[in-house]
């Protein structure tokens, strides 16, 4: 499990100090969890999504054959104006997050839709589709639009072998975790939920590879913020760009 919060705004080096992370632990669960959109920019959001109510569309409609049967939610048009606009913008953000980078090896993100839940909605069990006509799907991510407090139930469910976890975020944080995890969204019992979702095609495939790549960056730029810099952490940074060269596809 990787559950990272950097605890101030500081530079580069410093968010990536091991003892500036809540949790820096990778074992039954690959994922991380980290603040993404600000309050302006989740205003900005909200206020236009909820003058778009024309363009929301059943959600089977970007579902695969099996979670279609399980699907229920709203989703802004894809082809809509303020859909590509903003999800432009998001994109944009997540691709520019250092600790996003680090962890994903982001080729590119993918599939993105703005999708709506409300009362009696949910999303049964199911698995992502593998390849879709936007990319490989390697990881996915779910980034909360809307405060805790305005929608009961409707926490995201993601399972591994031996063991389940349930999010709800506050709005404007992501969740990232492999495609290759069976997840859900419980009922919405009362409100109303709103999220980004899209997918992330990593340059490396293997969670465990990407595990290595991130454990060389994140010790690499630790000891460089505690220390600065030396032959031993020169090393390391060698040892992750030749290994990203032989593991990136």
């Amino acid at each position: 499990m990787v559950t990272l919060y950097p605890t101030t705004q500081q530079d580069l080096l410093r968010k990536f100090s091991i003892h500036n992370f809540v949790s820096f632990l990778i074992s039954e669960m690959n994922y991380l969890t980290q603040p993404l959109l600000n309050s302006e920019e989740l205003e900005i959001l909200i206020t236009n999504l909820d003058k778009e109510k024309l363009f929301w569309e059943d959600g089977k409609q970007t579902a695969g054959k099996h979670a279609a049967k399980v699907k229920n939610n709203l989703q802004l048009k894809r082809d809509s104006d303020l859909s590509k606009k903003f999800s432009r913008l998001i994109t944009k953000k997540i691709l520019s997050n250092e600790l996003i980078k680090s962890f994903a090896v982001p080729k590119r993100v993918h599939g993105t839709i703005f999708s709506k839940s409300t009362k009696g909605m949910k999303y049964g069990r199911h698995i992502d589709n593998a390849y879709m006509s936007s990319g490989r799907a390697d990881l996915s991510f779910t980034i909360f639009l809307s405060s805790e407090d305005k929608y009961e139930g409707g926490a995201l469910s993601i399972e591994n072998l031996n063991s389940e976890e349930k999010f709800k975020l506050s709005a404007g944080e992501i969740i990232i975790y492999p495609s290759t995890y069976l997840h859900s969204v419980e009922e919405v019992l009362d409100g109303e939920r709103l999220v980004f979702i899209g997918w992330i095609e990593s340059y490396v495939k293997s969670i465990e590879e990407r595990e290595y790549l991130f454990d060389l960056d994140a010790a690499a730029r630790s000891l460089l913020a505690k220390y600065g810099r030396s032959n031993e952490v020169d090393l390391i940074f060698k040892s992750y760009s030749n290994l990203l060269r032989r593991l990136g596809s």
